[in-house]
């Protein structure tokens, strides 16, 4: 069997002797990236592709006669037309679970960037801030403490579960908007209506998947409802939120902050309104990438390409 990966760098560079471990079981050909005119002088020979973001539509599948398997580095699986490798017999898998913690962390360290100000005091205490202070302790400006506090969760998967419990420790009142049934949910937790979710959340967490019916969920009027002293964190996917409604909120101070790892164009449009909006805290879509969960991705992908090859594939999208 032979493989190409397609876009190796965010997970491991090419060149990495992570690479090394798919030897017994195929031979591979790692490329850190690969244009969209690339892709077939690269893959015209594979029986196997792996790819993270690159886009494998059916023109694709068109000009790759020999191909016969899709491992798609991450959850989610929309770069690939599964529709058409399913007419195909191409077998498409994904990673499912790989970085529940992992973004779990980062939700919590966007919202206390938000709440707790570290990095600006300790940018302005470089710039000697402290040392001119005629006290022991300054503010730059309040601020408070979560417990008591009621955290918002849209969608309550895995990572959603994960979230809630981190709150739960730091004190909060958790609220769900979730397909479950009240009484499917811990104890403690409250399910509530969309609108009434932003209007009662001091902090609105984003756990959902992109569908039609999410796409803009956060929007000016959703927006308006929620309380000046919200915070908005997404680290679900960018088109969720109407990003020009939120930019306009935060300078408005219609809520108090926001904390952002996904954009609806990465890498970030230079002209998008959130990237200097009042409040907007913004990571570059790293909160799955920590080094644990990149093993775990790099170990299924591994595992998955073995179980194709002996016939029993596993996490085949759409089976």
């Amino acid at each position: 069997m032979y493989t190409v990966c397609l876009d190796a760098y965010t997970v491991f560079p090419a060149g990495h002797n992570r690479w090394a471990a798919f030897s017994d079981i195929t031979d591979i050909e790692v490329y850190d990236r690969t244009s969209p005119e690339q892709i077939v002088e690269r893959a015209c020979n594979a029986d196997a592709i792996l790819t993270n973001k690159v886009v494998i539509d059916e023109r694709v599948m068109s000009d790759l006669p020999k191909l016969r398997y899709i491992g798609v580095l991450a959850t989610g699986y929309n770069v690939v037309d599964v529709d058409a490798a399913r007419r195909r017999g191409i077998c498409v898998t994904n990673i499912p679970s790989y970085s529940t913690m992992s973004v779990a962390q980062q939700v919590f360290a966007l919202l206390l960037a938000a709440v707790n100000s570290a990095e600006t005091y300790a940018s302005r205490n470089r710039e000697g801030e402290w040392s001119a202070c005629a006290d022991f302790s300054y503010r730059i400006g309040e601020w408070h403490e979560l417990a008591g506090h009621t955290f918002g969760i849209v969608g309550f998967g895995n990572i959603g579960k994960a979230v809630a419990r981190i709150a739960e420790a730091f004190g909060m009142k958790v609220a769900l908007y979730t397909s479950k049934k009240q009484e499917e949910l811990p104890p403690g937790y409250v399910k509530m209506e969309l609108d009434e979710l932003f209007a009662q959340s001091d902090v609105l967490s984003l756990h959902c998947p992109l569908t039609p019916e999410t796409h803009n969920l956060v929007d000016s009027r959703r927006l308006a409802l929620m309380k000046p002293s919200a915070i908005v964190i997404n680290t679900s996917r960018g088109p969720v939120v109407d990003e020009h409604a939120l930019a306009a909120a935060l300078n408005c101070r219609t809520i108090a902050a926001a904390g952002l790892d996904v954009l609806s164009r990465e890498p970030a449009d230079a002209e998008n309104p959130l990237l200097t909006a009042r409040n907007c805290y913004i990571t570059p879509h790293i909160a799955w990438a920590s080094a644990e969960a990149r093993e775990r991705l790099f170990s299924l992908a591994l595992s998955n390409l073995r179980a194709f090859a002996v016939g029993k594939p596993e996490n085949v999208v759409g089976a």
